[in-house]
């Protein structure tokens, strides 16, 4: 299990997001602690970068980006866009 770290900038991104998103949002955590590599790469040219992105929400509303660190099976949420 990973434990997920969310960037300040990104906390204030996510309190912006609409309520009816919030539990997709609340799903996806819960898929970042169990399986964060499940996400594509950020960048198709380093497919097996750590930096990934995960899209969530209502037709595909919102985009978390994140840094996984596999040796401290931390996952740093930097970047919620939608």
């Amino acid at each position: 299990m990973y434990r997920v770290i969310t960037d300040p900038a990104a906390l204030e991104q996510i309190d912006a997001l609409p309520p009816e998103a919030l539990t997709d949002y609340a799903e996806l955590l819960g898929a970042l602690e169990l399986a964060p590599w499940n996400g594509p790469p950020h960048h198709a040219a380093n497919p097996g970068g750590g930096l990934r992105r995960w899209v969530f929400g209502p037709g595909a509303a919102g985009q978390v980006v994140y840094l996984i660190l596999d040796p401290q099976r931390e996952v740093h949420v930097v970047l919620r866009s939608g």
